[in-house]
This record gives C-alpha cells, sequence and structure tokens, in this order.
C-alpha cells in the first residue's frame, strides 16, 4: 500500500509536465480553432446562465460577502474576487444546461476553464489571447482523460461530473500562471482533494447549477496556493489509500490510471468534446434526435402516440429515465421522458421551453407517462464510447410503429456543428442579456483571440456597462 506522497507519481507529475511544457506553437491548428468554438459556446452559456432565478440568488449572496470589484460577473454589473467570479461564472456555465461534454469522459470542461481564465485576466498582469489559448487546451486535455481513466463508476456511483471541473481548472490557471511543473503537481494535489458533487443534485435542487463554479474555484485556489509555495497530494492519483482514484472507486480497482496520459499531446481530446443544441442533460439528446427524425418520416401529434420506447444503456436509464415528478427546472431539464414529451408538444427543447411554469405542463406530463426508457443490455454491453446511444419506438394508435437508431447526437464529436452553427447559438444565448454590438464584439475577439495582447479586453465585454 501507498503510504508516503513522496512515491512515484507518474500520471499526476505527467499530467503536470504537459500542462507546464504546453506552447501555443505547440498546438495544432484545428486544436486552436476548435477551442475558440468551445470558447465561444460556454461564454455564451454564462451569459445567459445569469438570467435564472437560481444565479441571481447565488450572486445577490456573493455580493453581500464580497466587497471586491476585481472581477466581473458574466452578463450582470456586479463584481467579485476572483475566487468567487470563478464560483459565480462556472455555475452559470452550466446554469441551464446548455454547457459542453465529452462522451467517454462524462465531463463538462469548459465550465471549469474559461471562468477561472477570465478570472486571473482581470487579476493579473497582461494574458495574451496565445496564452489564454494554451491554457484552455491543457485544460481541455485534462479533464477528459480524468473522466476516462473513471469510466462510468463516477456517474454510477453516485457522483455528478461537474465536480471534476477543479481538473481542468487547476491546469488551466497554472497553465496561465505560468507555473512549474512542480507547482502543477501542487496545483493539482490541493484541486484534487476538494473535489465534490453528489449526483441526487439532480432532482430538483439549484446546488446542482453550483458544481462545477464550485469546481473552479477550488482549481483557481489550488493554482493561486501552489504559486506561493503551498504544497498538495503529489500522488493525487496513484495513492492506494485515499488517492483520487480509489477514493471515488467503489471497489478501489475499476479505473485506469493510463488514461491520464494516454498520447497526451498527440492525440487532442479537445476534438472529441460535443456540444448541446438542446437546453437538457446529455443522455437526452440522441433519443430527442430519433424522435426529429421519425416525425420528419411521419409527422405526427401528441394525440397520435399511444407510448413510446427508449432502448437506452442503463447509466442513461439510471440518470435520465426515471419518472417524472414536477420538483423544479432541474428535475425537467435532467428527465427524458419530460423532455421528449415537450419536443412533441413544443418542436423544441431549448431555452424557450423551460419556464417556472413548464415545470408543472399537465399537458407535458400527461404525455411523459406514456414514455419509458428502458435498459437495453446490448447498449449497456458496448461501454461509455456507446453509452448514449439509443433505438425510439413510436407506437401509434393505429397500432403502427416506427423505429429510429441514433448512435451520435448533432453537435457531439462525431456530428460536430459548424461555425456557423455555434455562432449561431452564442448569438441566440448572449444577445437575450448584452447589446447586439457587444455581442458582436465578443464573437469577433474570440475567433481571432491569438491577436490580442491582453484578454481583459475581452473580459470587459462580457459584462454590462
Amino acid at each position: 500500500m501507498v503510504t508516503d506522497q513522496n512515491d512515484k507519481n507518474p500520471y499526476t507529475r505527467g499530467i503536470a509536465a504537459f500542462a507546464s511544457g504546453l506552447r501555443y506553437d505547440h498546438v495544432p491548428a484545428d486544436v486552436i480553432g476548435r477551442i475558440k468554438l468551445l470558447m465561444l459556446d460556454s461564454l455564451g452559456c454564462g451569459i445567459y446562465g445569469s438570467l435564472p432565478e437560481h444565479s441571481k440568488i447565488l450572486v445577490k449572496t456573493l455580493s453581500r460577502l464580497d466587497s471586491s470589484v476585481e472581477c466581473g460577473v458574466w452578463g450582470t454589473r456586479q463584481r467579485l474576487s476572483a475566487p468567487h467570479a470563478a464560483l459565480a461564472n462556472g455555475s452559470l456555465v452550466q446554469g441551464f444546461e446548455l454547457d459542453d461534454g465529452h462522451s467517454r469522459g462524462s465531463v463538462h470542461t469548459g465550465s471549469g476553464t474559461f471562468p477561472v481564465l477570465m478570472a486571473l485576466a482581470e487579476s493579473r498582469p497582461a494574458i495574451s489571447g496565445r496564452q489564454f489559448l494554451t491554457a484552455a487546451v491543457a485544460a481541455f486535455e485534462t479533464a477528459p482523460r480524468v473522466g476516462m481513466c473513471m469510466g462510468q463508476e463516477y456517474a454510477g456511483q453516485g457522483w455528478h461530473s461537474g465536480s471534476l471541473a477543479a481538473f481542468p481548472a487547476a491546469v488551466a490557471a497554472a497553465s496561465a500562471l505560468g507555473l512549474s511543473e512542480d507547482q502543477t503537481v501542487h496545483a493539482l494535489g490541493i484541486a484534487g482533494t476538494q473535489v465534490a458533487g453528489l449526483m441526487a443534485a439532480q432532482f430538483g435542487s439549484m446546488v446542482k447549477r453550483m458544481h462545477a463554479g464550485r469546481g473552479a474555484q477550488s482549481g483557481l485556489y489550488g493554482a493561486l496556493l501552489a504559486e506561493s509555495g503551498f504544497t498538495g497530494i503529489v500522488n493525487l492519483f496513484e495513492s492506494e489509500y485515499g488517492g483520487f482514484c480509489t477514493t471515488f472507486s467503489r471497489s478501489n480497482d475499476r479505473f485506469d490510471m493510463t488514461q491520464l496520459t494516454r498520447a497526451l499531446g498527440q492525440e487532442f481530446e479537445t476534438m472529441r468534446v460535443s456540444l448541446k443544441f438542446y437546453a437538457c442533460a446529455a443522455s437526452c439528446h440522441t433519443a430527442l434526435d430519433a424522435i426529429r427524425q421519425i416525425r420528419a418520416r411521419r409527422p405526427f401529434k401528441a394525440d397520435d402516440v399511444k407510448h413510446i420506447v427508449v432502448h437506452a444503456a442503463g447509466l442513461v436509464v439510471k440518470h435520465v429515465g426515471w419518472k417524472y415528478q414536477p420538483i423544479g427546472l432541474t428535475s425537467a431539464q435532467m428527465n427524458l421522458p419530460f423532455c421528449a414529451a415537450t419536443l412533441i408538444l413544443e418542436d423544441d427543447v431549448f431555452v424557450e421551453q423551460f419556464t417556472p411554469e413548464a415545470v408543472n405542463d399537465g399537458s407535458r406530463m400527461a404525455l411523459a407517462d406514456r414514455i419509458e426508457v428502458r435498459e437495453d443490455a446490448a447498449i449497456s454491453a458496448k461501454g461509455r464510447i456507446s453509452r448514449y446511444q439509443v433505438r425510439v419506438e413510436v407506437h401509434f394508435n393505429d397500432d403502427s410503429v416506427l423505429e429510429e437508431t441514433v448512435d451520435a447526437a448533432r453537435g457531439s464529436d462525431r456530428k460536430f456543428a459548424s461555425e456557423a452553427d455555434v455562432v449561431g447559438k452564442f448569438e441566440k444565448l448572449a444577445s437575450r442579456v448584452l447589446p447586439a454590438r457587444q455581442v458582436a464584439a465578443i464573437c469577433a475577439n474570440v475567433l481571432q483571440l491569438e491577436k490580442m495582447q491582453d484578454t481583459r479586453d475581452l473580459a470587459r465585454l462580457l459584462v454590462l456597462s
């Protein structure tokens, strides 16, 4: 048993070496292009995320505790200290179930990355666009690998993926601050011991929205403390007693640490990140696409449907296939039968469809009661790589049945969106909060970020004047 923190730490140190050694010129052009689109998407999610009531409560509460004017809270006039801004903006990015994901890693990386980098852009000496992009890539290469290391065990045991935001946050901050390899090891070790976030939060609570923000804050603390000489768990991933992997794995062996550094710097997981075009849990998206495709073949209304069966992986059934209860907005967005009913009745599942009143919509709940999510053992057996695959059967009142199988949702890494689609989503979200000229300026600056000498100029555009 490993009992000494000074034992070998090839995986923790491997990530630290990659992050501290990465330079802009090392990153392929297509990865730089992709990280800009991922950044634009996260900023749009965060700006729009300032509108819901849970975000207003969080920001108002933080403002009572923190009189600093160091960093802006996106989409608002509020200013906070860097750690509280990271907490707030990370929570806003995940504030409406619209932010990025990684199917094999089951992690939302942008919510832990960009709020931290923006906080540093405003609170530290000038961080250039190239430094910013490099740090973002380091973060997007780290977070999915932690998720892949843990496999389905992490979510299956009841830990929410938003809690993993501490890792990209620590790496992004360490890279932007120019920390050494040793300092980055400590930044990871400080951030990793703060990881938390329970999956039960999805059943109606506001606190689920805060998981990623808390991770962003923890990662920023980790890097800032490590910069000052504070030490963390140096064998964070490797320790056999109390290490991250053993602690968060039910049987202490259902993880694969080789995933943490496999092809690091050679194969870019940034290119395997997915974007959402429905405002709901990622586990719902393939089923919604399947229903869209069936409706394209045979337009139908709710009254035409006897019942619908969604055949999916067991983890999807557990995650989003439970019987809907009108507990709150979070539960509505995390429930596949309710979201499928919303699509059939409203023709979309975006921000307009999820109002406080929608949670108790009797017509949606009635249709949701006729939608069953059932485990398909063959899909479950394929593992995480096919975790979102579904086969949807629509049974009509005339006893006919139409079926559709979807392996990957639109916006996923296998069906990634065009630049125009990403820009369109950003504009649709940000324009609900900021003036059109400001929205256009954000978009233009992000798409040419490598030319920016001081990213503080971009940070100023994210808030109300």
